[in-house]
């Protein structure tokens, strides 16, 4: 890296310091996790996935994430558009509403949905009538999940579009291209490195997603306990195995999701850095 130099006398204390840091409140912890799940040995393990209830919430994750992610990478890139292609009033208000999840609890994020759809929230009572139910029901999941994830693509696309400009685009339809070519051809290539970027932080974030899903879940065994919930319920159930058992999938997740980072990162240096210096710069 330009500008970098090697550590030397005290520094490496600081080094030494914030390695064990780490080692401490990452490492250590997700070294227990593994080794509280392989307590009883690996048939105990395994025999935990093999539980209706745990390949229930395997799925209804795994669900949530494949319409969730999409979703919101369709907005992202949508969002990202209009707000460095096109000038119009009230962008800095959309900029702010895109940052709302980052700043709210997830609790929250969970709690408004039922104050919209709970049976006394303001549409409940009709929805009911209509045999429409949102909260308790993948719907409600869906919803929490979309709201806590929704900023992750659109603020890894914001400002790297902002660095590159509208001019290969205006070339292109000078050109004759319409305007699904010109995206296709022009503005996806250029922007491919953060869209996988903000999608795999995103989907990270929808399969690990606790207290948004807590509170429209009702916890109902086999039917909307995600794998954060099944934890929570094989933990109160004093099922210690089983529980951090499934929390190895979490866990795993958390690895794979930091291999792929460190790919995308060294595949797409340049083009994320390039974003990373005009957030610093607009902060």
């Amino acid at each position: 890296m330009r500008g970098a130099v090697r550590p030397r006398g005290s520094a490496w204390l600081i080094v030494a310091a914030a390695i064990l840091w780490l080692a401490l409140t990452i490492l250590l912890p997700l070294a227990a996790v593994f080794a509280e799940a392989f307590r009883k040995g690996a048939s105990t393990f395994f025999a935990a996935f093999a539980e209706p209830d745990a390949l229930a919430a395997i799925f209804l994750t795994l669900k949530v994430a494949a319409v969730a992610v999409p979703l919101n990478a369709v907005f992202g890139v949508a969002a990202a558009w209009a707000v460095t292609k096109f000038e119009f009033r009230g962008k800095t208000l959309l900029l702010a509403v895109i940052d709302i999840p980052f700043s709210m609890s997830p609790v929250i994020s969970g709690l408004v949905w039922v104050l919209l759809f709970g049976a006394n929230g303001w549409l409940g009572p009709q929805l009911d009538s209509l045999g429409i139910r949102i909260i308790f029901n993948f719907t409600g999941i869906l919803l929490a999940t979309i709201l806590v994830t929704l900023p992750f693509v659109a603020r890894e696309l914001i400002p790297l579009m902002q660095t590159q400009g509208s001019d290969e685009e205006c070339a292109a339809i000078t050109l004759g291209a319409g305007g699904l070519t010109t995206f296709l051809q022009v503005t996806l290539p250029n922007i491919i490195g953060a869209l996988l970027y903000g999608v795999l932080l995103c989907n990270a974030r929808a399969m690990g997603e606790f207290g948004a899903v807590s509170v429209v879940s009702g916890h109902i065994r086999g039917l909307t306990d995600t794998m954060p919930l099944h934890v929570e319920v094989l933990y109160n159930d004093y099922d210690f195995v089983g529980a951090f058992a499934i929390a190895t999938l979490l866990a795993g997740l958390a690895l794979v999701t930091l291999a792929l980072k460190t790919w995308l990162e060294w595949r797409f240096a340049g083009e994320l850095a390039r974003g990373n210096r005009r957030t610093a710069r607009t902060a």
